[in-house]
């Protein structure tokens, strides 16, 4: 018995002595926990890059990079599908279009769908398909994908989603990005890819405190990009990621080379004025200018913004029901403009596809970030995301390059982001795409940030 007790013992130590060296070697990555996550062992290199980018010497400390790979359980993924056949579903609408909300008939197909075809685990392995680690920045675990490019000397960017995107709608922008050789483009014009999730949504940690405004989230994606050991960086954004972009283009840290948006703060004093009918300021302004102004007038004037108000106000409120019931958190999420031209899967060449959206919803749904995701609007409820003096553009210190997409609500004009911008370094309109265009045309959103960077190289 003795014996045998020595030999178990021994074995045992062999076994972790293994285990360890294997740590150290980076043969193994991650160690799948109880819940959605999978944690990194105790060490890990930084990248070998160029030109901004770490060496290869460069360590970063376990403590501050852990590798991640996601694994939600399959309770989880079961019981979303039971909660999805169960739901209890209201009358239909009144009226014949969708400005009473999503329709039912519509809702209720792609929630059957859902519930019954959909494949979550086609979904995370989209994620997985790409390196993904976590970093407590500021004392939140904020959750990343971290793709760099195999050519030499590629241009590091930090890439910030909003509400309702994640992570899900910037993945396929990723390969344009990285390869631009395979899209048209130069091995020169690549980049390397970090795309963080926000704090309280998908895989970051959800704050249990306040504070967590587009200043703060700024300085952390500052401290990330110099965790990664990143010398020089651009950033882009859109919906509240413009609004985090443009903080950091205000607090302007060392590195950061300039931004990109695609929902900038042109609403000037003037736009205002123009907006509220002050017949001055439209007069003053071109037949396009007036157009733009009509139409952002219209979608207001409709009741566009109904939930970023509810949001901002009670977002505990809004979080029950939506952490409850996924075809509740769908039918809140298909309410934004995003969705607006989205056909819920009836058109086979439309991107996002049926299966991306339910990527997303389900990010949201499986780690239970509908509430604190929406939180976002109430950390930040004293802020116009378009407007020019909310934002502070004046303040912005580093170049600025904006893309107009023609089914974006604020179409943005030249004259106004000059007058917004006085940095602005670029400014093209493009023929197609919406506000989640890079989800609808990745490889047009990546010509678009090759030819805004370029300069900046």
């Amino acid at each position: 018995m003795n014996f045998l007790r020595s030999y178990c013992r021994a074995i045992r130590n062999i076994a972790i002595a293994a285990i360890e060296v294997a740590l150290c070697l980076g043969l193994i990555l991650v160690t799948p926990d109880q819940s959605h996550s999978s944690n990194a062992g105790k060490k890990g290199k930084a990248i070998e890059v160029s030109a901004g980018r770490p060496n290869r010497e460069q360590v970063v400390s376990t403590e501050a990079i852990r590798p991640f790979r996601s694994n939600i359980s399959r309770s989880d993924v079961a019981d979303m599908r039971r909660r999805l056949a169960a739901t209890r579903w209201p009358d239909a609408e009144t009226v014949s279009d969708d400005s009473q909300g999503a329709q039912l008939a519509k809702l209720q197909d792609l929630v059957r769908y859902w519930a019954t075809d959909y494949d979550w685990r086609k979904g995370e392995a989209k994620l997985n398909t790409f390196p993904q680690f976590k970093s407590k920045i500021d004392g939140v675990d904020i959750h990343f994908i971290h793709v760099r490019s195999r050519h030499p000397n590629a241009m590091p960017i930090i890439i910030t989603h909003g509400w309702p995107g994640s992570v899900f709608e910037q993945i396929k922008l990723i390969e344009p990005l990285t390869d631009p050789t395979k899209y048209g483009g130069r091995a020169e014009d690549a980049f390397d890819v970090v795309i963080p999730s926000l704090p309280g949504f998908g895989f970051s940690g959800r704050p249990t405190e306040t504070g967590w405004n587009l200043e703060r989230i700024g300085r952390a994606w500052a401290t990330l990009m110099q965790r990664l050991g990143y010398t020089r960086y651009v950033a882009q954004g859109g919906d509240w990621g413009a609004g985090v972009v443009e903080a950091m283009g205000r607090q302007a840290p060392t590195g950061l080379l300039g931004i990109h948006t695609n929902l900038p703060a042109v609403i000037t004093p003037e736009v205002g004025a123009a907006l509220a009918g002050e017949k001055t300021a439209l007069a003053a302004m071109s037949e396009k200018e007036r157009s733009a102004v009509k139409d952002l007038g219209t979608y207001l004037g409709n009741g566009g913004l109904s939930y970023l108000v509810m949001m901002g106000a009670r977002p505990q409120a809004v979080g029950y029901g939506l952490t409850d019931s996924p075809a509740g958190l769908a039918g809140w999420m298909l309410v934004h403009s995003g969705f607006t031209k989205w056909t819920y899967g009836k058109d086979p060449k439309q991107s996002p596809t049926r299966d991306d959206v339910l990527d997303n919803f389900s990010l949201y749904w499986l780690t239970n970030t509908a509430g604190s995701s929406a939180r976002i609007y109430w950390e930040n409820r004293d802020q116009n995301l378009t407007s020019s003096t909310s934002q502070k553009t004046a303040e912005i210190k580093v170049p600025v390059a904006i893309t107009v997409f023609p089914n974006e609500v604020v179409r943005a004009q030249e004259s106004w982001a000059r007058r917004a911008f006085p940095t602005l370094a670029y400014f093209n309109e493009v023929d197609r795409g919406g506000h989640f265009a890079m989800w609808e045309y990745p490889e047009l959103f990546a010509e678009e940030l090759r030819a805004s960077f370029k300069a900046l190289r």
